[in-house]
């Protein structure tokens, strides 16, 4: 497919001409190559003992270098006196596309009826009727000849229609401004295609190897006409018509999601869209179904024109490779999401094709792989492993990191090595396995709490605020319950999950505990107050209240784990370890009320389920002290160990 005939078909012929004829003179080249290799196929075929020259060069300049061309002659063989070309069916479409480029620019010098029209026609039926599988000697000589008293030949037809389009190239006096193709400009149009050019030059760098984003330009009765050929696939054109403050943009595309993503790209500039459609054309896309659409921009003056313009040119470098870049994010993120992390490089004018150069999904999964034992899996996504928003701007610096690499000249290596570094730090700071514990602490923390403002408010005494004390205990002693089955079944699948794991298992101890002093304030609230007097209820609130001081401390070390290793580190430990240090000494306090608790119990109550109950609360009470201090100890390790220390 020619990007050529995707603009025609948007019914821009003028702004095509200059095109078509730079075309035509690279057809023009390439026919000269095929009818050189089939003369030789014919000598070689003939006289199979003379050694074949070697035509790479001219079919390297020609652009040809495909290997079934430097084959071909070596592999024709006479065959009943023709000669049997295994790949004729691959070069007849060859010379006939390349005949048809050449004629197209034709009309625009020749008048209707020129003998070259003719001509044309009747080789292009000829080449159409030929087999598919030999030639004959006449028929080589009617492709090959180059003497006009023999007799016309394609060869000599090409060599007129050269001569032709030599005459029209000098007749289109074109320039070349801020690096667009233009011809036939007013003054008026100068300002409005520089505008364009300054959007277009500001990010197109960000291609780096692509080809692509050539414009040209021209002025057509009435309007100004730009066109640019964005990137190298099929019907992915883009024409702009300007008339006094109005721009009219038509853009086609192969793929509708990269469609609606340049709507979504253009809509700060004020695009109004209308009449997307789907289209197909025998010569674009190998006939398959393309969107088009247009898109408006009504501007108050010519200032607003030429921002528009600019902020239109600015964004064009951001199609190019854009579904291979999604197609390649998606094996990190969701769809959606590798779309809003293309747009955001984009609004950062970072662009995505430094990524795909150095590497693109190569990087990530080296860096994935190096992260450490057990951070990834095969078969991870990287935003299930460190979060949506983390993965997002994971892959966002990365792109920036290979931007910028490659605008200082850098090598890939160095890419590669910061990503890895880059992934490290996102691993470890990540918080999906605190997410957890901080849930599982927030649930003992909230069990502490109900535990000590019923003791508080004398709980125990009302058996209706008792019974709602204990059930809601037990609910959310099941919840923390559930959160431990969550961390071994991750567990089972990832092994970084398995320190994790441990360490709610034993945080889950403190919830029981807790859970279990809410049930016995329940059963001590069921008549079982015999001998109980201030000093009984002081003893346990003071206990009750030095276990919920060790959780809040609990909870306030893991929101410091979270972040160890990174910068401010030396603060962030010691204040790591002040609040595991304070969950030691709540331990030891309850240690010294427990036996407070029991002496003074012992001295107070008589009645001996009563006496049994309130000992067993003051010692579920230190129990669950002990257990915090043994999840305080497991938490410093695991913190330790994520931060290297």
């Amino acid at each position: 497919m020619q990007k050529i005939e995707a603009v025609a078909s948007l019914g821009q012929r003028k702004l095509m001409l200059p095109a078509w004829v730079k075309a035509a003179l690279s057809a023009n080249d390439r026919l000269k190559v095929y009818l050189s290799v089939v003369q030789w196929a014919s000598a070689h075929a003939t006289h199979a003992y003379q050694p074949l020259p070697d035509l790479s060069k001219e079919i390297a300049t020609a652009g040809l270098n495909t290997v079934w061309l430097h084959e071909l002659a070596a592999t024709t063989r006479l065959v009943d006196g023709d000669f049997f070309i295994p790949d004729l069916p691959r070069l007849l479409k060859c010379i006939g596309d390349d005949l048809a480029a050449m004629v197209r620019p034709v009309p625009e010098a020749t008048p209707q009826g020129h003998a070259l029209h003719g001509r044309a026609e009747l080789r292009q039926d000829w080449l159409r009727a030929l087999a598919l599988d030999r030639l004959s000697g006449p028929q080589i000589e009617e492709l090959t000849r180059g003497r006009r008293s023999d007799g016309d030949s394609l060869h000599l037809l090409v060599m007129d229609l050269h001569k032709e389009l030599n005459k029209l190239s000098g007749e289109l006096a074109s320039e070349v401004m801020d690096g667009a193709n233009v011809w036939d400009l007013q003054p008026p149009d100068r300002p409005r295609v520089a505008a364009f050019m300054r959007g277009l030059n500001r990010t197109a760098g960000l291609k780096f190897e692509h080809p692509g984003l050539e414009t040209a330009a021209t002025r057509d009765g009435e309007r100004l006409l730009i066109q640019n050929d964005i990137g190298t696939n099929d019907a992915h054109v883009l024409v702009i018509q300007v008339t006094a403050h109005k721009i009219t943009l038509t853009y086609s595309d192969l793929h509708r999601v990269r469609f609606d993503f340049f709507q979504a790209l253009l809509a700060p500039f004020g695009a109004q869209w209308s009449g997307v459609e789907s289209r197909s054309h025998a010569e674009l896309n190998q006939g398959t179904a393309y969107s088009v659409g247009v898109a408006q921009f009504d501007c108050v003056d010519d200032a607003a024109v030429d921002v528009a313009l600019e902020g239109i040119g600015s964004r064009i470098v951001f199609l190019i490779d854009w579904n291979q870049a999604r197609k390649r994010l998606q094996a990190f993120v969701k769809r959606g999401e590798a779309i809003a992390i293309l747009a955001e490089a984009a609004r950062l004018e970072i662009g995505h094709r430094a990524w795909l150069q150095v590497g693109g999904e190569r990087l990530i999964f080296a860096a994935m792989q190096a992260a450490g034992e057990g951070a990834f899996r095969i078969g991870d996504r990287l935003d299930d492993i460190i979060g949506v928003a983390d993965a997002r701007a994971f892959l966002v610096a990365v792109m920036r990191l290979a931007r910028d690499a490659l605008r200082r000249g850098q090598p890939a290596a160095l890419v590669a090595d910061e990503t890895r570094m880059l992934l490290a730090l996102h691993v470890r700071q990540r918080s999906s396995e605190f997410d957890l514990l901080a849930e599982h602490a927030a649930y003992c923390h909230a069990l502490a709490q109900a535990v000590s403002d019923g003791l508080a408010h004398g709980a125990e005494r009302s058996g209706k605020d008792a019974a709602a004390l204990a059930a809601r205990s037990k609910d959310w002693e099941r919840k923390a319950d559930h959160l431990v089955m969550q961390a071994r079944e991750k567990a089972d699948r990832q092994p970084r999950w398995r320190p994790v794991a441990r360490l709610v298992e034993q945080s889950d101890d403190v919830a029981d505990a807790l859970e279990e002093a809410a049930f016995l304030i329940s059963l001590i609230a069921d008549h079982h107050l015999k001998g109980w007097n201030d000093e009984v209820r002081k003893v346990l609130v003071r206990l009750a209240a030095t276990v919920l001081q060790a959780t809040q401390d609990h909870v306030k070390a893991l929101a410091i784990a979270r972040t160890l290793g990174s910068q401010g580190e030396a603060e962030d430990n010691d204040a790591f370890l002040g609040a595991t240090w304070r969950v030691l000494q709540a331990e030891r306090q309850c240690d010294a009320l427990l036996r407070d608790a029991r002496r003074v119990i012992l001295g107070a109550v008589q009645d001996a389920p009563s006496l049994m109950l309130a000992n067993d609360l003051a010692g579920t009470l230190e129990l669950a002290s002990d257990r915090l201090l043994a999840t305080a100890y497991a938490l410093r390790d695991l913190a330790f160990d994520k931060a290297g220390v």
